[in-house]
């Protein structure tokens, strides 16, 4: 066969060190971690006031004493607890998801407050317009997908040893155990 004639041997699919395959087009690592880091500054910020709107009333939020009496209205026990347990999970989740600090399970903490919501909020209906959940939709499936890829390398766990390379099983497990929580909460309702 001449040199310049297309060779007729399938190409071998071998991979460089960092993962790629020679000659494919693929995403810079550097855009895939800015990509994570937006979407977990967005998620977390978001669910950081969201949660001080419980804890201390900031941003418009009805405090814990307003918290607490829309807990009872809906019927969990304990609403003052509750509403304690649902501005720390927030407020916390959300403030070390902006850092990347354990962040799947940061994420799994909004993922259950989250679900919770979607409990609560739930009409049958998609569009907010007409009273349904696409927000709580929205930041669920957030919560879970950055549950599963982990935080990317612009992160404070990039720095702890046990966490420093996210593992697909550590997000499942986040998923999970997110799952198990507001499924346990939902079940004390009333």
């Amino acid at each position: 066969m001449p040199s310049g004639s297309p060779s007729t041997t399938a190409p071998t699919n071998t991979t460089v060190a960092d993962g790629r395959i020679p000659g494919s087009a693929t995403t810079s690592p550097h855009a895939y971690d800015a990509g994570l880091l937006l979407l977990r500054v967005a998620l977390g910020l978001t669910m950081a006031a969201h949660g001080s709107q419980k804890l201390f009333g900031w941003f418009g939020g009805g405090g814990l004493d307003g918290t607490s009496a829309f807990f009872g209205s809906k019927g969990y026990p304990a609403p003052k607890a509750l509403a304690v347990v649902a501005g720390l999970t927030e407020t916390g989740g959300g403030l070390a998801l902006v850092v990347g600090l354990l962040a799947p399970l940061a994420a799994a903490a909004i993922l259950g407050t989250m679900l919770n919501a979607l409990a609560v909020t739930w009409s049958g209906n998609f569009f907010a317009m007409k009273g349904g959940s696409e927000y709580e939709l929205l930041l669920i499936a957030a919560a879970a997908a950055l549950a599963l890829t982990g935080p990317g390398r612009y992160a404070v766990d990039r720095y702890l040893p046990v966490v420093r390379e996210h593992r697909l099983t550590y997000g499942a497990a986040a998923v999970v155990l997110g799952l198990v929580t507001a499924g346990a909460v939902l079940l004390v309702r009333s």
